[in-house]
C-alpha cells in the first residue's frame, strides 16, 4: 500500500500528551508559520479511535501547533496533514516512526513501551489521565450543544404558539357596546346590525347624520333627546340587539 497523507479536521484529533509539555512561545511561533504556509511540512501520525475521530501517535508538538493555528484562524487552521495508521500499513509506519522520529509510540489497544522506571510509569498515568480529560471535555461540549439546541427549539415553539394564539384572537369578533356602536359604526354597518330588530332605516340615517353634525352621543338619554322619532322602546331594541350578538 502506497503511503500518502490525508487531510483531517484538527478538532477531530486528540493527544494523550498534555499541551503544557511544550513551551507556549514555540507553539505560538509554529502556529503562525503553519498559517503562513497553510499547512504542516511534517505530517503527524494518527490512529483511528472511531470513524470520525483520531488520536496522535507521533507529532504531538505539530498537533498542538495546528490547534493553536486553528484558534487564531479557524478557516486556515481547520485541517492538518496526517498519516493514518491502518492495519495494512501499521508495521511499516511503526518502523519508520521508531527509526526516523525516535518517539514513544502508542498504537491500537493502547500498548505502551515497557519500562520499569518510575518516570515512565508516571508519564503513562499522566497520558491516560489527559486522554480521559479530553474525552470528558468532548462529552461536555456535545452535551452543552444539545442543551442549546433544545433551548432554541423550545423558544421557537413558544413563539409559534404565541403567534398562533394572537392570530386566533384577532379572528374573534370584538364585542362592541351599544353606545360605542351608535358613535362609531358606519351607515352600512349600523344598518346590518339593526335590520334583525326591524329598526327603521330613517332612524338609522338620522343617527349617522346627527352624529356627524353635533358630535358623539354622551348617553342613551342624549340619543333619545337628539333623534326625533326614536323612542325609548326602539332604543331598548337597539341595546338588546347588541347584547345578543
Amino acid at each position: 500500500m502506497k503511503l500518502s497523507t490525508s487531510l483531517v479536521a484538527v478538532k477531530k484529533i486528540t493527544s494523550n500528551k498534555p499541551r503544557s509539555s511544550f513551551p507556549n512561545d514555540e507553539l505560538e511561533q509554529a502556529a503562525k508559520l503553519i498559517l503562513e504556509s497553510e499547512g504542516v511540512i511534517n505530517p503527524i501520525v494518527v490512529r483511528r479511535t472511531s470513524l470520525q475521530s483520531y488520536e496522535v501517535v507521533d507529532g504531538d508538538f505539530e498537533y498542538y501547533a495546528a490547534t493553536r493555528a486553528r484558534e487564531i484562524d479557524s478557516r486556515k487552521g481547520e485541517m492538518i496533514g496526517v498519516f493514518i495508521v491502518e492495519p495494512e500499513n501499521e508495521e511499516s509506519i511503526t518502523k519508520q516512526v521508531e527509526l526516523l522520529r525516535k518517539s514513544n509510540v502508542v498504537f491500537s489497544n493502547n500498548v505502551y513501551p515497557v519500562s520499569d522506571s518510575k518516570e515512565s510509569i508516571l508519564r503513562n498515568i499522566e497520558l491516560r489521565m489527559t486522554n480521559t480529560e479530553a474525552r470528558v471535555t468532548n462529552v461536555e461540549s456535545r452535551f452543552d450543544n444539545r442543551i442549546n439546541e433544545l433551548q432554541a427549539d423550545f423558544k421557537h415553539e413558544v413563539k409559534t404558539i404565541n403567534e398562533r394564539l394572537n392570530e386566533i384572537e384577532n379572528r374573534i369578533p370584538r364585542q362592541i357596546e351599544p353606545l360605542e356602536a351608535l358613535n362609531t359604526l358606519s351607515l352600512s354597518e349600523l344598518t346590518s346590525k339593526l335590520k334583525r330588530v326591524n329598526v327603521n332605516s330613517k332612524i338609522i340615517e338620522k343617527i349617522i347624520s346627527d352624529r356627524e353634525k353635533v358630535g358623539k352621543f354622551k348617553s342613551f338619554s342624549n340619543v333619545v333627546e337628539r333623534i326625533k322619532g326614536l323612542g325609548e322602546k326602539t332604543l331598548l331594541k337597539i341595546i338588546d340587539s347588541f347584547s345578543e350578538l
